[in-house]
């Protein structure tokens, strides 16, 4: 199975204009609201593909109960908690997209403590736990590293997708896979250069990191079992064409296309995602193509994939 984790999960707001004029009145054109939060967003781009996903996190509150409602046709097992989730609002016009985004309310530690044990009870040998989205405020390096490990030992695979300290934090307890994007991987790492920080985050002791570049497409690094001088494999793959839209679910498609490798394979992990990150560039293309994110255009999907550039360990 695939368990998604969304600690700081949010009932997303759209408001959809031609354009803002800030400091003056705006007529929104169409609004939208959405269950959102990156962890939710991969579930549901992996319930649009087809792939049994269970989705968990913490919520609370009327906008939680909310944000339950929406999200239909994905199984739920949330740990309840008694402040309320929060919203975040986009802004959408004719040139670019605008977040607002609240942070969310402390998580007590009884808490991390049930969603510790629930992830025990759910999950096994060859599974996919997909921790995502920030953190609630106050959030512990040791309560990140206790989720991972306890993921670990149970024989899964853990795909983490945060930033700052805890996503050192859960490097350094095994992560499987990390995903930041370049600004998040410089904020952790402390290194401009992206194969520079990258090689921070191996040699913390994650199994591989994927580094979202925006146009740029995505660059995989990951460690594997040489005698070469460089034990590091990395691969660069990015989208045949510029994709217009909006691009807040983009890497959350990317981690839902790199879940689902995982979930499917039983390959050394080199080999899964050589053969797998053109296809996190496509979905991730298909999600900029949709206006809210956690939705994918599959017909864009499937004609974006054979366009994807990719380049391997030798055109480095």
């Amino acid at each position: 199975m695939i368990l998604t984790i969304t600690p700081n999960p949010a009932l997303d707001v759209t408001y959809h204009l031609q354009r803002v004029h800030w400091g003056d009145v705006n007529r929104v054109e169409a609004v939208s609201e959405t269950a959102g939060g990156k962890g939710v967003n991969v579930a549901r781009v992996l319930h649009q593909l087809g792939e049994p996903v269970t989705c968990t996190g913490f919520l609370g509150g009327e906008t939680g109960e909310r944000l339950r409602g929406l999200l239909t046709g994905v199984e739920q097992r949330w740990v309840a908690v008694s402040a309320p989730t929060r919203r975040t609002t986009a802004v959408v016009d004719s040139t670019g997209t605008t977040l607002f985004n609240e942070p969310g309310a402390p998580v007590p530690d009884e808490a991390w403590t049930r969603l510790r044990t629930l992830a025990t009870d759910l999950v096994g040998d060859g599974d996919v736990v997909v921790a995502s989205g920030s953190m609630p405020p106050g959030t512990s390096e040791a309560a990140v590293t206790s989720l991972v490990t306890t993921v670990v030992k149970r024989g899964a695979h853990v795909v983490v997708d945060t930033s700052g300290p805890l996503l050192r934090a859960a490097a350094r307890a095994g992560a499987t896979l990390v995903k930041p994007n370049h600004h998040e991987l410089r904020a952790a790492t402390g290194r401009d250069d992206v194969l520079a920080g990258a090689r921070v985050l191996l040699g913390d002791g994650a199994g591989c990191v994927v580094v979202s570049r925006a146009e740029a497409g995505l660059l995989a690094v990951v460690r594997q079992d040489t005698d070469a001088d460089d034990p590091l494999r990395t691969w660069h793959a990015r989208p045949g064409s510029v994709v217009r839209g909006n691009p807040t679910g983009a890497g959350d498609a990317a981690v839902a296309a790199l879940a689902r490798a995982l979930h499917r394979s039983d390959r050394p992990l080199p080999d899964i995602v050589a053969a797998q990150l053109a296809d996190a560039v496509a979905l991730s293309a298909a999600a900029v193509a949709k206006p809210v994110a956690g939705e994918v255009d599959l017909a864009f999907y499937r004609r974006a994939r054979s366009a994807v550039v990719m380049s391997g360990p030798d055109d480095r």
